[in-house]
């Protein structure tokens, strides 16, 4: 549930992603009871709502919401969803995620991911002004009084504009995206206006002029929504699973959810009841007042619901068991804070969340933590990272073997995937060298000392070393193990790095004599770029970790690399994007680069035009997999998180309508990367790694069903299982919006292998 409304005492509005809007009718007071009536039913995610309250024109007031699907509907609560809406609002490119009204109902406003916001008449129903300037999506619109309207947006800016578009100010202050806006009640302690919130977990009070008069601490990650009460408190609701109710500058109550995401919260003005809507598909209306109060059975069934939820690691962060007090902590402490929060190490190994209660003066359960760590045996070194174990593989008579590190922590496929992939091995031996894992790390458990003695050596001994083809006569496996090992989640990176770098620097260096043949010196490598060339070639060739260290040569060696991608003729360009994609995965500080016009790779890769050149599908293929190789480092991640929405936008088309496999193959493995990023707990926010998931799974259920290529299916499966993981309400829209299991059947039918039939197996499990 996106959207909350509280029109008056009777009644609530909620949207939600499942493409609805109702209209929830008080019918009994002592014990309440609401009856649900559907307003609105669309194709698409609703995300954002609004009420104009009844006038002489419209006397039962309008519904208005608006979501993924660009538009704003207005609607007559009476009317039924089959009807026609009193008006469509177009002109957002993309999805509006903020609506409100002014107070004397003339103007209806609305925030978008087109990074506009937008002002519309009341009655005329036609946009009389854009309201510009923001460089990021508008996450909020408030409409402060008949004057004045203030945006919060994703470039950490609050706006204040007039109603014909004027911009008043600019108030900076807040580190992170702003998500939330609401006008704070007059004769506040604060002397404050109106109070903003985003991603930094802050709640910041401001005073028209722009100055920050309070600052309120206490969520633990995003803050979504915020309302004010008529008797001043300010209401506010995150990605904590909290709502949370503020008092001058202190938290004087928090209202655990059972679920990860309390979106939205909104205030009766009538009576000062809240109302919230959440990730768990629940509406719930809280109240002082006893005699609106929910029966004892009703109240107990949500305490033991909030109790008995789990809450992801990615909310905790990294939770070491063996340094968690045990449960008589609970009898012997008491808390610091309202909505303080303890973990605790029960008996049975279990870690568990308590929140302190301030009115109470007791911890109260809140759920039990899944995925905490305990602590790890002795492991293996090998390029710089730690694994369990470290196989010889040989491929051939007289060539080395090569090493395929894994962890018991990884799915075997997983392990097995990222090795093939990485060394350019058919994916027809997949099974095969799964098989070879899970048989050798029979009986080892996470934590366990590796057996492996060093990245060098083989334990088993050269008989135990693995050969791709040997043992099955064949090229290719003819049926899955008996006990195939689960590929779902995905918990590792994929990168493609294997190449001939002599061939690359030999073809290089010939373009680059062609160029200064035909008269185009001023665009070819003169002797000391050529110099520069050589010496990364040189490191390239080298261990990850020699070449990993930062030098003036290697940034050199980068621009000359973005040189050849950016101002080389478009049919020269693929060495140049062939070695790009092996220094973003070797090079870490290839993410941090910036040109002097302050652009990331990202960046540069974008205006380069690339990604538009479809006629040479080479290049978009090597600039995707430049783009895929950046999650082998942290800060490769960090860039590419924060590029998400770009990133996505430009590869997209690149997957549509083309007969190159290996581009295909590309995207497909980058999208994989981002389910791992999403599902991981390194990730900046749950919240915005299911946002963004919905996005992907609606893109990989699409390549699912339309792609014959069987590489391409299996890693768009794999994806789209991933991010299956992050939780019910990606599930929900797999099953009941995209109908990923459709999709599935349509693959099955077209690619016949046996790998794709097992991912579909496990990925139906998941959807029952």
């Amino acid at each position: 549930v996106r959207a909350v409304v509280f029109p008056h005492s009777k009644s609530v509005l909620s949207a939600s992603r499942d493409a609805t809007v109702r209209l929830w009718k008080l019918l009994s007071s002592s014990p309440p009871a609401y009856d649900a009536t559907l307003t609105t039913h669309g194709s698409a995610f609703v995300n954002s709502l609004t009420y104009l309250k009844p006038r002489p024109d419209y006397p039962e007031g309008l519904i208005i919401s608006g979501g993924k699907d660009t538009f704003i509907e207005v609607r007559q609560p009476s009317k039924k969803p089959e009807e026609d809406a009193e008006a469509l609002l177009i002109g957002h490119s993309n999805n509006v995620c903020s609506l409100d009204v002014d107070l004397e109902g003339k103007w209806v406003l609305s925030g978008g991911w087109d990074n506009q916001a937008r002002v519309w008449r009341v009655g005329k129903w036609e946009c009389e002004t854009v309201l510009e300037g923001h460089e990021g999506n508008v996450w909020a619109v408030l409409a402060y009084d008949g004057d004045t309207i203030i945006t919060g947006c994703a470039d950490k800016l609050i706006r204040l504009f007039t109603f014909t578009g004027k911009l008043i100010r600019t108030i900076r202050g807040s580190t992170d995206v702003v998500r939330a806006l609401c006008r704070i009640s007059k004769g506040h302690s604060s002397g404050g206006h109106f109070a903003s919130a985003g991603n930094d977990g802050i709640i910041r009070l401001w005073t028209i002029e722009g100055r920050q008069v309070g600052e309120m601490l206490g969520h633990e990650n995003f803050i979504y929504a915020l309302a004010s009460t008529p008797s001043g408190e300010i209401i506010s609701s995150g990605e904590d699973r909290t709502v949370r109710i503020w008092q001058g500058n202190e938290c004087i109550q928090t209202i655990t959810h059972p679920a990860i995401s309390v979106w939205s919260v909104a205030v009766c003005a009538e009576n000062g009841d809240i109302v919230s809507g959440a990730s768990d598909r629940i509406v719930r209306v809280f109240s002082r007042a006893k005699d609106r109060q929910a029966e004892a059975e009703a109240v107990k069934q949500f305490e033991d619901s909030v109790k008995s939820s789990s809450i992801p690691q990615q909310q905790v962060g990294e939770v070491s068991k063996e340094k968690l007090p045990g449960p008589e902590f609970l009898q012997q402490k008491s808390g610091t804070k309202e909505g303080q929060v303890q973990m605790i190490r029960e008996s049975n190994g279990s870690v568990t969340a308590h929140q302190w209660s301030q009115s109470t003066q007791s911890w109260i359960s809140v759920g039990t933590v899944v995925d905490a760590v305990g602590s790890s045996g002795k492991r293996v070194d090998y390029l710089g990272e730690q694994y369990d174990y470290v196989f010889d593989v040989d491929i051939a008579e007289g060539r080395p073997p090569l090493k395929l590190p894994y962890n018991l922590s990884q799915n075997p496929y997983e392990a097995a995937t990222k090795f093939l992939q990485g060394n350019e091995i058919s994916m027809n031996y997949l099974d095969q060298t799964a098989d070879f894992i899970t048989k050798n790390v029979q009986g080892a458990t996470i934590g366990q000392a590796s057996q492996t003695h060093s990245s060098g050596s083989d334990p088993w001994g050269t008989g135990s070393r693995y050969v791709p083809g040997e043992g099955s006569g064949s090229s290719a496996p003819s049926s899955a193990p008996a006990s195939r090992p689960k590929v779902i989640p995905q918990s590792s990176y994929l990168s493609i790095k294997t190449a001939n770098l002599k061939t690359i620097q030999a073809k290089i260096v010939g373009i680059n004599q062609q160029l200064i043949a035909d008269g185009l010196k001023e665009h070819s490598l003169n002797p000391t770029e050529l110099d520069s060339l050589h010496f990364i070639v040189q490191q390239l060739g080298l261990s990850a970790a020699a070449a990993a260290k930062p030098s003036t040569a290697m940034t050199n060696g980068l621009n000359l690399v973005l040189k050849m991608v950016t101002d080389w003729p478009s049919a020269q360009r693929l060495p140049g994007f062939d070695l790009l994609r092996l220094l973003t995965a070797a090079f870490p500080t290839a993410a941090t680069y910036r040109n002097s016009n302050g652009e990331t790779i990202v960046g540069i890769l974008e205006g380069s035009g690339v990604f538009q050149d479809r006629d040479r599908s080479n290049n978009i293929m090597m600039a995707v997999r430049a783009l895929a190789n950046l999650f082998e480092s942290e800060g490769g991640r960090t860039l590419a998180e924060s590029e998400y929405d770009k990133i996505y936008s430009l590869t997209r088309p690149s997957s549509q309508a083309t007969n190159n496999r290996n581009l295909t193959v590309a995207v497909t493995t980058l999208y994989i990367n981002y389910a791992v990023l999403f599902t991981s707990s390194s990730s900046s926010s749950l919240a915005a790694s299911s946002d963004r998931a919905l996005t992907l799974l609606q893109e990989l259920t699409t390549l699912i069903s339309s792609t014959s290529d069987a590489e391409t299916v299996y890693r768009a499966l794999v994806a789209a299982g991933t991010l299956l993981t992050l939780g019910e309400e990606v599930l929900m829209a797999a099953k009941e919006i995209f109908d990923l299991g459709a999709a599935m059947k349509q693959a099955e039918q077209a690619t016949k292998e046996p790998r794709i039939k097992g991912v579909a197996a496990e990925i139906r499990k998941l959807l029952e």
